[in-house]
């Protein structure tokens, strides 16, 4: 198989979700947990093959954003990465590309938490950094999330965006963002 590929995750079947869990398991040098594998679940991948092998990965979830008292459909991108000997050849891009279609074309925002390293890929790609406070929708309520600031992007569609207000994530287990 060589190509790319965009399925959901009902359509990819036991075989190809290992191998998507042991490349993401690569990528993050063994920090995948149990929590990240099941965020990338339930929504859209995008991967690229390269001669039967996989070597580059992102997924597509919906979640809801509360931002200016209201709660926003996003699609919230997840477990984005390239096997280490593939970089810079345009597979990062690749991956997204679809799923960036998918959120201009389904979703009233895109979001995302960028890795540090990963920030000038998004940036180059029309994302912003969100610059206000963040939080999640927690089960003991509103919770602060400032940990998290620099890292968090969207990408506008039909929300009013203002990205020096506030933006809080609804509630999962491990990291909410």
């Amino acid at each position: 198989m060589s190509g790319l590929l965009l399925a959901h995750t009902a359509d990819l079947g036991a075989a190809v979700l290992r191998q998507v869990r042991a490349l993401l398991s690569d990528v993050f040098e063994g920090e995948l947990s149990e929590h990240d594998w099941e965020h990338a679940l339930g929504g859209v991948h995008a991967m690229r093959w390269e001669d039967g092998e996989l070597v580059a990965h992102a997924s597509l979830v919906q979640r809801r954003l509360v931002h200016q008292g209201r709660a926003w459909r996003a699609g919230y991108v997840e477990a984005v990465g390239v096997r280490a000997d593939r970089r810079r050849r345009g597979h990062g891009g690749a991956v997204l590309a679809p799923l960036e279609r998918v959120i201009r074309e389904a979703y009233e925002m895109g979001a995302l938490s960028a890795a540090d390293e990963a920030v000038p890929f998004y940036r180059g790609r029309g994302w912003s950094c969100w610059r206000g406070p963040l939080s999640a929708l927690t089960p003991s309520g509103i919770t602060p999330t400032p940990g998290e600031a620099g890292g968090v992007f969207v990408l506008p569609v039909s929300a009013p965006l203002d990205l020096d207000g506030e933006l809080t994530c609804d509630w999962r287990d491990g990291d909410v963002w």
